[in-house]
């Protein structure tokens, strides 16, 4: 008898268990993503990721944000690795004891758009700087994406060093994406600053144009990042680590220079070139 309802009580333990290890296994299939608005509205992720899954088995969840909300989710420990582009904030959050092996991987760069009239004549600018404080001693219309991610810090950047700050009437935060805010800038024919890869994703639908690039301070590399195994355990760090990988491997690297839109590449390998 003690026997017989040992073995049952052994039973109802492994059907409580079963449902647990059931998530568990399936929860480590799964790799969650937090990355730039830029790299799902090009549409590059759709072009990787289902080959990473169809070799894998992970399958990854895409967090779509700015850089700066994506970081903070990896500070939370709410996702298991980041793709960003700000490379003085991805330098704290590594000092900082979240992330490790950071990995440069890819770049585009920045540019500015504006009405084809360009009535702040930031066409003939010397340098971007020069460009935005064009614009605004010309009260033009410039909108801003106001989220925090990579390309609003780096606009915040330029505008710090063109003297002006955003102290102007023509400004405008929006809060918005990277597409979001190209559509109202083209709506309200304003200038703004955009990453050149979702700028080619959307040219198509576009009236505004580039009205300056070049230069070294318009440079956007994207950086993939793990988070600390000390800090949070819990993640799916195998996952992650995969999935790191498989970015700097020699086929997505050749993938990513491969992706067109349009004709035109929307960003370059670089992870091969620095080794």
């Amino acid at each position: 008898m003690l026997f017989s309802r040992r073995i049952a009580l052994a039973a109802i333990a492994l059907v409580i268990a079963l449902p647990f290890s059931l998530a568990q296994a399936q929860e480590s299939k799964v790799i969650r993503l937090a990355t730039t608005t830029s790299t799902e509205n090009t549409g590059l992720l759709k072009h990787l990721l289902p080959k990473f899954e169809q070799q894998s088995g992970y399958e990854v969840q895409v967090i779509a944000t700015g850089t700066g909300k994506a970081l903070n989710l990896a500070r939370a420990g709410d996702v298991d690795i980041v793709m960003t582009h700000a490379p003085a904030a991805e330098a704290k959050f590594v000092s900082e004891g979240y992330g490790r092996l950071p990995r440069q991987f890819m770049e585009n760069d920045f540019v500015v758009l504006g009405p084809k009239r360009d009535p702040a004549n930031v066409v003939g600018a010397e340098n971007v700087q020069q460009a935005f404080s064009r614009i605004a001693e010309a009260k033009g219309s410039f909108l801003s994406r106001g989220d925090n991610s990579g390309t609003h810090m780096k606009e915040r950047a330029i505008w710090e060093a063109s003297g002006f700050g955003k102290g102007f009437d023509g400004y405008l935060e929006v809060g918005q994406g990277m597409g979001k805010t190209l559509q109202m800038a083209n709506e309200l024919e304003g200038y703004v600053l955009a990453d050149r890869g979702t700028y080619l994703a959307y040219k198509g639908n576009l009236k505004i144009g580039i009205v300056f690039e070049g230069g070294p301070q318009l440079a956007n590399p994207y950086q993939v990042m793990l988070i600390s195994e000390s800090k949070y355990p819990h993640l799916n760090h195998a996952g992650a680590k995969a999935l790191s990988d498989f970015f700097v491997s020699a086929t997505t690297q050749a993938m990513i220079n491969e992706f067109l839109v349009n004709g035109e590449q929307l960003f370059k390998a670089t992870y091969l070139a620095q080794r």
